[in-house]
């Protein structure tokens, strides 16, 4: 069965620090894909505008799936290799959202400007400053805001490759935070799991809905309700 096209409307604004980005109520990860790695100009958000009557809307819409669990998932096999070039800009998904996500960057020499070697992120799931450095990558991870395990019970197992490899290196659906807590959110949905700053709590629900809206993906009972709970703490 083939998924529905992407819904490919994309917002463009330039950057905003991460207090105004929870003031307006935006989503904690750009809706652009960037056509090349951000060098001393401006670069495009890490959010972007959607407001959250506009995601209570969309919510509303996204239709209720219990997870298929029984049916086998791989990531490489069913998501592509990790980060993957797929807008053919010449450097990965993952230097690709340091590059839109962290401040003070330095790229190492030779990949013409692509892989980031150091940099700071303020980090929307806890609220702290963290220094990047490759030496100690895993300090700072590339989160799928929708896990892909998630997402594949609760329905990419039917989508096609090409859209299952899209939604792994989208965006939208991806944040630099803090290591340890991308690997204590690990494959959970928004009703196990949410960021400890508090803060960031409207704008994670709204990204999660701007992703599960764009991919026509289904939502679990208790998400839905975890996702209400968090849009209606937005005002």
């Amino acid at each position: 069965m083939r998924s529905q096209p992407i819904d490919k409307t994309v917002p463009r604004s330039w950057a905003v620090i991460l207090c105004l980005a929870v003031v307006v109520g935006v989503s904690l990860s750009a809706v652009l894909t960037p056509s090349a790695p951000a060098r001393g100009g401006p670069r495009p958000s890490w959010a972007a505008g959607v407001a959250p009557a506009v995601a209570r809307t969309r919510l509303d819409r996204l239709s209720t799936v219990e997870p298929a669990f029984e049916i086998a998932y791989d990531r490489t096999r069913d998501f592509g290799t990790a980060w993957a070039d797929v807008d053919d800009n010449g450097c990965d998904t993952r230097d690709d959202i340091l590059h839109r996500d962290l401040r003070a960057i330095r790229a190492r020499a030779g990949t013409g400007g692509c892989v980031v070697v150091s940099g700071s992120l303020v980090d929307p799931y806890t609220g702290a400053t963290l220094a990047f450095s490759k030496s100690d990558a895993s300090a700072v991870q590339i989160d799928h805001v929708v896990p892909l395990h998630a997402a594949w019970i609760l329905g990419a197992w039917r989508w096609t490759p090409e859209l299952r490899l899209a939604f792994a290196n989208d965006p939208r659906n991806l944040v630099a935070v803090d290591g340890p807590s991308n690997q204590d959110k690990g494959d959970r949905l928004a009703d196990r799991w949410r960021p400890e700053n508090p803060r960031i709590h409207c704008v994670y629900a709204i990204d999660t809905v701007v992703v599960h809206a764009a991919y026509h993906l289904g939502v679990t009972r208790g998400e839905r309700r975890a996702l209400q709970s968090m849009l209606a703490g937005c005002d």
